[in-house]
């Protein structure tokens, strides 16, 4: 086999591990996206798209880490192996080429369905249990990141003009959180302005 080894890795959030995918692969370069299976703007595909040239082969974990739906596993799978790209999944056993025949092509639609059909009755027991949660009265909901007390006191920084970079990293939060809770107690602070003018009117 001629070529690099391409690894490919996707995971759902930023803090989620990655040592668990291609453990025991040797790979001359590795591509990692931090996002969701149905997020539609993955960087590091793109680019590991641009990079690899014929020869070479991709490895990922598994179709569910490639692609967001049957659609896209094959659109993804026929770019790469038109460009003379080896892509092999890891936890399927599958290995697919520009010479792919009849049956790896009836191979990768019935695994790629699956795999979408997996993650449907995964969504469907989430949405179970979440309502059955509710039912009982045990559902919180996701947490909070910040309590009211550490809002109330960044909402007093940056009016203090403090930098909101600066506030992420103090608070371990990033940058979009301090954003959201920022737009969160504006939109609060107007509203209760809004009725106060209408108490007093």
């Amino acid at each position: 086999m001629t070529g690099q080894v391409v690894g490919y890795v996707r995971v759902s959030t930023l803090d989620q591990k990655t040592d668990r995918q291609l453990v025991g692969v040797d790979l001359h370069r590795t591509f990692t996206d931090h996002a969701s299976g149905k997020d539609t703007d993955r960087p590091q595909l793109a680019q590991m798209i641009a990079y690899v040239r014929e020869g070479d082969t991709v490895v990922v974990h598994s179709m569910d880490r490639l692609a967001r739906n049957l659609e896209d596993l094959r659109a993804l799978v026929r770019t790469l192996t038109v460009k003379g790209v080896r892509v092999q999944f890891v936890k399927e056993s599958l290995t697919f080429t520009a010479e792919a025949s009849p049956m790896s092509q009836l191979l990768l639609n019935v695994m790629g369905s699956f795999a979408e059909f997996e993650r449907a009755l995964i969504r469907e027991r989430q949405r179970e249990g979440i309502a059955v949660a509710k039912r009982k009265g045990v559902y919180k909901g996701r947490k909070r990141v910040l309590t009211p007390d550490q809002v109330a006191e960044i909402v007093k920084q940056v009016d203090a003009r403090a930098k909101k970079a600066k506030l992420a990293r103090d608070f371990g939060v990033s940058r979009e959180t301090i954003h959201r809770y920022l737009r969160a107690a504006a939109s609060a602070a107007a509203a209760e302005q809004e009725q106060q003018e209408e108490e007093t009117a």
